[in-house]
């Protein structure tokens, strides 16, 4: 089974960098996967270990409720779902 109405969106959030799992097209109802400090974030090898390690976190989270991901579709968020500075 393909949870396709799930992804994992990233955004800035005052000074954190956060990850939800959120349903396609909205983050109404999202569900918060983890934050690190924007600073932290800023550093690119720093930002794509968070990025990967939220990856997995959301690779178990779907995995738990019976889905699989078949592939990842990685691109900015449109500006509508867009917060602080993302």
């Amino acid at each position: 089974m393909t949870l396709a109405p799930f992804r994992l969106a990233f955004r800035v959030e005052g000074n954190k960098w956060t990850a939800y799992a959120a349903k396609q097209g909205t983050m109404e109802g999202a569900i918060w996967m983890g934050s690190v400090a924007i600073g932290i974030a800023e550093n690119d090898e720093l930002k794509q270990r968070f990025m990967d390690i939220m990856k997995d976190f959301f690779l178990a989270f779907i995995k738990e409720h019976g889905g699989v991901v078949e592939f990842w579709d990685e691109r900015a968020a449109p500006e509508s779902e867009r917060s602080g500075s993302a």
